[in-house]
Order: C-alpha cells, then sequence, then structure tokens
C-alpha cells in the first residue's frame, strides 16, 4: 500500500549515464570532506594564502598526490566489493600515482573499482570450493596478488593514457577560455542538470580536471561550471512573482533550499513543467561563466552542495568579486528570461506545477496509495508491506541533495502524526540496499533505485516541497502501524477471516466488506466499461454507493489506468467521488477467459468504495493476495465463492 510510483519511460541510454554519473559520484561524494580539508590548508598556509606558514605548506602536496587519490580509490573499491575490494583498489590505485606527476583523480576511479572487480570474479571462481582451515590463506593472498598486479598494470598503462587524457581535456578547456567559447557548455551543463545526468559532468569531468588545474593555478573556474547557484534561483525568483498557484507558492521556500542549502534538484520540476525554461538556465549559466572568464576568478576546491555559503567558502581571497558577479548576473539574466517566459505563457489558468498536484490528488487521491503496492518495484514482482513502516529512505543521485531535503519534511511530518520511531533516512541510490519498507525518489529515478530494493513499497515524487504523496505517506504510516483492535481483527487489514460464506459476512474485514453476494466466479462482461458496471452494480445493490459512484469509477479510468498486473483491476471513483459513498465494500468479479484492459489481460476485477481512508485497508489486504503466485492460482482455480472469501481472509488474520 503506497502512492503510485508510475515513473516516466525512459531510454536505456539516460539510465545508463545517470548510472554512472551515479558511480563516479558514489566515489567523490564521501570524500568531499577531504577535498575541503585540503582547500583549506591550500587557502591559508601557501605563499599566496591567506596565513602563509612554509611547514603547514607541506600538507598541500601529499594530499592533493597521495591521500584524496587513494581515499577515492578505495571507496570506489569498497562500492563493489566491501572493504576488501576498498583495500585492493587502493592498492591498486597506488600505481597510477606513482606512475605519473598529475593527481590521480580518474586513474583513481578506473583503478579503485575496476581491481575490486577482478578480484570479485576470481574469488567467485572458488566461492564455497576451499577446504575449511584455508580460507583466510587463500583470501589473503588473492588480494595481495590482485593488488600488486594491478597497480604494477596501473603504474605502466592506465596512468599514462590517463595522463595523455588529462592533458588533452585540459587543453580542450585551455582552448575554450582562450577564444571564449568556454560559457557556450552551458548549452550543455544546464539540460545536464535538469535530466539527472549533473553527477556524470561535475564529479566525472568537472571536479578532477579542476582539481589538477588549482593545484597549478591556485583555484579553478571549472568548479562553479556547474554548482553556481545563481541560474537556479533567478528561475525561483520569476516564479515567485509571475507564477501561479502552487508553484508562486512554493517557489520561495524553494529558492532558500536551493540557494542557502545547495540542494539544486528542487528547481528542477519548475523547468520540467515548461520546459523552456530551460533557456533561462542556458542563459544565466552563460552569463555565469562569462563573468568569471573576464575577471579570472574560481575555485579553489569543490563547492558541495552547490550552496552560496559553500561557494563562497571555497573562493580564494582574489576572486571574492568576480566569484560574488557571477552568482549576482547569472541569478539576474536568468530572472530576466524567465520572467519573459512567464509573462508570455498563455496558460493564465495557473502553472503545471499547482495543477497537476490538483489533477493528482483528484485522479489518484488516497485511493493511488495503493497502486505502487500492486504495480510493484521490480519486472513482474509486486512490492508489499509485510508489517508496520518502521524505514523510509529518500534516495537521489548523490545522497546529500533533494533526498536530505525530502526526509527531513517528511520526518518531521510523521513526528507530528505521532509515530517518532519510524526512521526515515536519505541515501545514494548506489548506497542502497534491501532493507527499507518505503523507497521514496524522484520520477526519472524510480527505475534505477528499484533493483536494489524490490521487496519495498516505492513512491515517486515530482515535487520535493509540498508534494501530496508525503501526506499519503503518512496515512501509510499509520494504517500499517496500527495495533490489532479488540475483536481480534488487524487494524491496516480489510479480511480479519472466514472459513464460510456466512462466517465471512460478519468477519471479513470492517463491518463485512466483503460478503458473499459480491463475490461472482463468472462475470459477463466482455470489455472494460461493462466490467466497471459489473463490478460497480454489487457495489450498488449492497447499498455502498449510489448510482454517481458508477460515473465516477469511469471518469477515474478514463484519467489513470486501474489496471495493477497480475491479472488484476481495482476500479474506483474519484477521490471527490466520496459522497456518493455510503458504507466501505469492496466487490469481486472473476473474468475466467480474461477480457482486455487497455491492452492488458485482465481475469479479476475488484471494485473499491472506501468510507475514511478504509479502502487503504481493503486494498492492502488485496495486494497480499496479488503478490502470491500460488494464491492467485488458487483465485483462478477455486470453485465455489466460499473458497474466494476463505483465501482473503486467511492472509489477513
Amino acid at each position: 500500500m503506497a502512492t503510485e510510483t508510475v515513473a516516466k519511460p525512459r531510454s536505456s541510454v539516460r539510465v545508463g549515464v545517470q548510472k554512472f554519473g551515479t558511480f563516479l559520484s558514489g566515489m567523490i561524494m564521501p570524500n568531499i570532506g577531504a577535498f575541503i580539508a585540503w582547500g583549506i590548508i591550500t587557502a591559508f598556509f601557501i605563499p599566496a594564502g591567506f596565513t602563509p606558514n612554509t611547514d603547514l605548506a607541506k600538507l598541500v602536496g601529499p594530499m592533493i598526490t597521495y591521500l584524496l587519490p587513494l581515499l577515492i580509490g578505495y571507496t570506489g573499491g569498497r562500492m563493489v566489493y566491501g572493504v576488501r575490494g576498498g583495500v585492493v583498489g587502493a592498492a591498486a590505485t597506488m600505481g597510477v600515482i606513482v606512475g605519473t606527476d598529475i593527481p590521480m583523480f580518474i586513474g583513481a576511479m578506473i583503478m579503485g573499482p575496476l581491481t575490486a572487480w577482478i578480484m570479485k570474479k576470481i574469488e567467485s571462481l572458488w566461492e564455497n570450493k576451499v577446504k575449511p582451515g584455508f580460507e583466510m590463506l587463500i583470501d589473503n593472498f588473492t588480494a595481495g596478488i590482485v593488488a600488486a598486479v594491478m597497480a604494477i598494470f596501473g603504474m605502466l598503462v592506465i596512468g599514462p593514457v590517463v595522463k595523455a587524457f588529462s592533458n588533452g581535456a585540459s587543453a580542450v578547456v585551455e582552448f575554450l577560455v582562450n577564444n571564449g567559447l568556454l560559457p557556450f557548455t552551458s548549452v550543455f551543463i544546464e539540460p545536464a542538470k535538469v535530466l539527472f545526468l549533473n553527477n556524470a559532468v561535475n564529479h566525472g569531468i568537472l571536479t578532477p580536471l579542476g582539481t589538477e588545474q588549482a593545484l597549478a593555478q591556485g583555484k579553478s573556474i571549472l568548479f562553479l561550471l556547474e554548482a553556481n547557484p545563481g541560474p537556479g534561483v533567478g528561475i525561483l525568483l520569476a516564479y515567485m512573482i509571475f507564477g501561479k498557484g502552487m508553484a508562486k507558492a512554493s517557489a520561495p521556500g524553494a529558492a532558500l533550499i536551493q540557494f542557502v542549502g545547495g540542494i539544486h534538484e528542487i528547481y528542477f520540476p519548475f523547468v520540467l513543467m515548461k520546459p523552456i525554461i530551460i533557456l533561462a538556465a542556458i542563459g544565466g549559466g552563460m552569463t555565469g561563466i562569462f563573468t568569471l572568464v573576464l575577471t579570472g576568478a574560481g575555485l579553489r576546491s569543490p563547492a558541495a552542495p552547490g550552496s552560496i555559503i559553500a561557494v563562497f567558502a571555497a573562493t580564494p581571497a582574489d576572486s571574492f568579486l568576480g566569484v560574488a558577479l557571477s552568482v549576482l548576473l547569472a541569478a539576474t539574466v536568468s530572472f530576466l528570461i524567465a520572467s519573459v517566459i512567464l509573462k508570455a505563457s498563455k496558460d493564465v489558468e495557473g502553472d503545471e506545477l499547482g495543477a497537476a498536484t490538483t489533477r493528482m490528488e483528484a485522479m489518484k487521491g488516497k485511493k493511488s496509495s495503493v497502486s505502487s503496492a500492486l504495480a510493484g518495484a521490480g519486472a513482474g514482482g509486486v512490492a508489499v508491506l509485510a508489517g508496520p513502516v518502521k524505514n523510509i529512505v529518500f534516495a537521489c543521485d548523490a545522497g546529500m541533495g533533494s533526498s536530505a531535503m525530502g526526509a527531513s519534511v517528511l520526518r518531521n511530518k510523521i513526528k507530528a502524526a505521532g509515530y517518532p520511531d519510524v526512521k526515515v533516512t536519505n541515501s545514494a541510490i548506489a548506497n542502497l540496499s534491501d532493507t527499507y519498507d518505503v523507497v521514496i525518489t524522484h520520477q526519472d529515478l524510480t527505475e534505477r533505485a528499484k533493483p536494489a530494493t524490490s521487496s519495498a513499497v516505492h513512491v515517486s515524487v515530482d515535487n520535493f516541497m509540498n508534494s501530496p504523496k508525503y501526506d499519503e505517506i503518512v496515512e501509510l504510516v499509520k494504517s500499517s502501524n496500527a495495533p490489532a483492535d479488540a475483536s481480534g481483527a488487524v487494524a491496516g487489514g480489510a479480511v480479519a477471516g472466514a472459513g464460510t460464506a456466512a462466517a465471512a459476512e460478519t468477519e471479513a474485514g470492517p463491518s463485512g466488506i466483503l460478503v458473499a453476494d459480491s463475490v461472482v466466479l463468472s462475470g459477463t462482461a466482455t470489455t472494460r466499461d461493462a466490467a466497471i458496471d459489473e463490478a460497480g452494480r454489487l457495489l450498488l445493490d449492497r447499498g455502498a454507493v449510489d448510482a454517481g459512484y458508477l460515473d465516477a469509477m469511469h471518469e477515474r479510468e478514463e484519467s489513470v489506468s486501474t489496471y495493477m498486473g497480475s491479472f488484476l483491476a481495482i476500479p474506483h471513483g474519484t477521490n471527490a467521488a466520496k459522497d456518493h459513498i455510503m458504507k466501505s465494500a469492496v466487490s469481486v468479479v472473476r473474468y475466467p477467459n480474461g477480457i482486455d484492459w487497455n491492452g492488458k489481460e485482465v481475469k479479476f476485477v475488484v471494485g473499491v468504495a472506501g468510507i475514511n481512508n478504509e479502502h487503504l485497508q481493503i486494498l492492502s489486504s488485496i495486494a497480499k493476495v496479488f503478490t502470491n503466485k500460488a494464491q492467485v492460482a488458487q483465485l483462478e482455480a477455486a470453485t465455489t465463492v466460499d473458497e474466494v472469501l476463505d483465501l482473503f481472509g486467511r492472509v489477513n488474520s
């Protein structure tokens, strides 16, 4: 039982680039603190620093030459094969460090995970085949041999190749700067950010090259190409003044979070709902870069997250004016372009952010909270809560942007609802494990989170500020964590158990939600709409709904399909149709030969009507049945209504 999690179809190329960017980010982000430490020492103690000190300045070279690449190599290896992978990854990274005379960040990104992967594959050859007592001996010698060989390989082969690549990339950057072309990189960087490819660009290319440049020159313009908060805050300021609906209301808070908190993802939905606004981001980005080029300004270390505080903390003494102008002018140009676009927009009734939220509440409502539990997490599977919600995670590319903000918002909501023991955390997608009850991601990232957390309920959001999904998750926590009532029925379930039709009518859930008269083993409908009518009439005949609810069921189906997978559809009314519900009820109609449901085969149609969110409990019960292939087979083979009622009763007893 959770919020609908249908993510937009995306190309495999885009997903691949996102995964690559996430992996690179996973090696860099945990070590940002070390980068900042190096930047602080550099800023204060080198000859051109704030407080020059010859002795303390001796830390600068070893840190960037040895410490930072070794940390990256260790982190990359650990991501692939745990601590042992980290150890061999760091050892192999030493080879590329010694084999060149430039900081080996890119070499470390290659050698760390590559060496760990090779050792993992080698050890899989004799997994579970080693005699007891020899495991440690073989493991240690394998690690030592692989590390030694890869260190030599890194020194003789990878190091020179990476150095050639770095020299070439530096030459390209120098060419762009010398010919005034660097601002045009915004044409690629700004759209890449909005499409969640920013980690591949920033941590895969700009941070390694910028660090090398900073070592030689004391600062680098490359650190601010992607991290400049100006373009994003300019767009949000335009929405504050010229936006409408929820976008206008959300923009002030989003601007504060983006500019001060450094969470750039917060403004992405404002661009995605009106794609032409990307021109404002591009224009602002180009202006910011052009200003940096003119003033010769740059940062001495990465600004992560891209907060104005982090930006100024990484700014050397001679670049404060240039950096400040870069951010200010980028925001100004972005604001002006976005303002013109918003004022010229024809959709004067309101922007898509507010309208989309309203449509989601009207079309999906609380009922949609079951969709992902039935649609599932993972191909062909269905994810359903097996017990109370105890562990919720927000996941994003780097694990420190939108996920941190979203986790904070939801954590406060859940605590306010009286469930302080429910743990709400944030994580990078690359670091997810299948230990969570609920996983929340941006809708463009959901498909990447599912494989690592296949047993969790997945929730997709497109608005990090005040998504209605947060309230639905709170309702999910309330229903799943509710204690058993005095009669012995589970409060979060719709069915408490039954063995016969008579017993089912009195015990199958609150107030007999599923009764024998509402179960049909051989439906007569042959089309989707006729099946909705058949299921709806069973609810109508019980006095659970009036005729208007049947119309709302068709209205709901036209807006968002209720096909759930596993041969199941659950037609129900819109959220606005609750006035047409007299009491909670469920109807079940089986179609042995199947019917076409928007191109999908459906054999079970479950009509649902719920008061006071009881429908969430009802659908939780249905989900428990349809996530089990054996139980679905029993439903298909059932010859009596009693068998159906008994099955629904047993899974909730």
